[in-house]
């Protein structure tokens, strides 16, 4: 676990030590022996081989169905403010799109005079794009510096699963892009159903637009830096850009900050985890298992080539696969940066979620956490005097035994995950899922290549 000592986070252990939310595990407990006995519907297959590898098939024309004007009202957040003017927005004020931003400009400069980054952990930066076998001394205390990228480590500060079972935080990452307008009407056709939107800070500030849809229709809105960098492979200093330049893009588009964050690759230590704090940012990680599965998707990979659609495919009906054997609900990760991906998402991942059994519940990760959409931003939290919106009580290290029985299961745990009747309905909708969800095995791939 990871001990932060200042009041904030002293205040925030209180409020977390009484909050329900404590017990969900990072890492589940496997309940049951699953049954799995969906098969994916003959009706997709032709969906599956139109998505292929490539340079996108079609130009992009898709459109949000309306835009929003200054002065604007969310109604689905109680007391927030007016939505900002996207003319307001000054590209010049910002750093470089998809470029880690320099140290030296005037607001850096204040940024980095504003936090103390003395009391951050002395861990190594990472090389090689944070590969395992080239760094061998992060390698080596990866558990004890909580490495997510070796090894699958987290803390209790980490939000890794919803804490009821059959229920799904649905997450994607990497936008705003060309193809999020598809995606948007895609869950509006489907129940209105909302997400979690992980949004890189350059494409916030080439479309502001469609972030500003996504907010005012009840989507959450969280941070995934700016440039899309492994995080450990930068200094305090960068780290802290990457974020706090994140912050401000999405403040000067939506007129709130968010509370939470993504890293990218799911690359993250006790180093971005102590200036993730300092900058009131709660991580928030795709679910992994005690088997050492996780749910990632590897939607994105498909562009490049590195997989193909039917093992994308493969990899979403093993995750499905999984969810019965779960004491908790997940945290599914999804891209919305893509053509691939986005059709992905569209035409075979809802289809999916639409026509399976048993009924999952899909929901943004700040519903499925049992709390109001509102205290998914600073500005609009009611759960503290702080920032911080929650906690789950997750457990540091991955690699927990388990032994599944016909009644329950056995072994060593972080924490402990039981399941609640309270019925959530901010941005959720009920859906039938298949028989459950997949273990992907293995270390996240560094190779994707934003979209300008």
């Amino acid at each position: 676990m990871v001990h932060f000592t200042s009041l904030a986070a002293v205040a925030a252990a209180a409020v977390l030590a009484s909050s329900p939310l404590v017990s969900a595990s990072a890492h589940q407990h496997i309940k049951r022996q699953a049954t799995a006995t969906s098969k994916l519907p003959a009706s997709l297959s032709s969906a599956i081989k139109d998505i292929t590898s490539g340079v996108p098939k079609h130009t992009p024309t898709y459109t949000l169905s309306t835009t929003y004007s200054a002065g604007a009202t969310n109604t689905f957040i109680s007391g927030a403010p007016a939505l900002p003017a996207t003319t307001a927005l000054t590209i010049a004020d910002f750093p470089t799109l998809d470029v880690v931003p320099p140290t030296n400009s005037s607001q850096a400069k204040a940024w980095l005079a504003q936090y103390d980054l003395s009391g951050v952990p002395d861990i190594p930066v990472t090389t090689d794009s944070a590969s395992c076998s080239s760094n061998a001394e992060n390698l080596a205390d990866a558990a004890k510096n909580h490495w997510w990228t070796c090894g699958g480590y987290t803390t209790d500060t980490d939000i890794t699963v919803c804490p009821d079972e059959n229920t799904w935080g649905v997450s994607y990452d990497d936008g705003p892009s060309p193809y999020t307008p598809k995606l948007l009407k895609a869950l509006e056709d489907n129940g209105d159903l909302k997400a979690t939107f992980f949004v890189v800070g350059s494409r916030v500030l080439s479309r502001p637009e469609m972030l500003q849809y996504e907010y005012m229709q009840g989507h959450q809105i969280s941070v995934h830096t700016w440039s899309h960098p492994a995080l450990t492979t930068l200094s305090n200093e960068e780290i802290l850009l990457e974020l706090a330049w994140t912050k401000e893009v999405i403040r000067q588009t939506i007129g709130v900050t968010p509370n939470t964050m993504r890293p990218p690759y799911g690359d993250i230590d006790d180093r971005v985890r102590a200036i993730c704090k300092l900058l009131d940012l709660t991580p928030i990680i795709w679910t992994s298992t005690s088997d050492g599965s996780n749910f990632d998707t590897n939607d994105w990979q498909i562009q490049g080539g590195a997989v193909s659609t039917e093992e994308v495919v493969e990899t979403f009906e093993t995750i499905l696969e999984k969810v019965p054997t779960l004491d908790t609900g997940y945290i599914v990760l999804q891209h919305d940066l893509y053509e691939q991906s986005t059709e992905l998402a569209v035409d075979v991942v809802l289809p999916i979620a639409l026509s399976m059994q048993p009924t999952q519940s899909l929901m943004p990760i700040i519903t499925c956490l049992k709390q109001d959409l509102g205290n998914a931003y600073i500005e609009t939290n009611a759960n503290t005097s702080e920032s911080e919106p929650y906690a789950t009580g997750t457990s540091s290290v991955a690699s927990q035994t388990r032994t599944s029985t016909a009644g329950g299961s056995t072994g060593t745990s972080g924490g402990s995950s039981s399941s609640s009747d309270t019925t959530s309905t901010s941005g959720a909708m009920t859906l039938a899922v298949a028989g459950p969800v997949a273990a992907l095995a293995g270390l996240v791939s560094f190779g994707m290549a934003l979209l300008a």
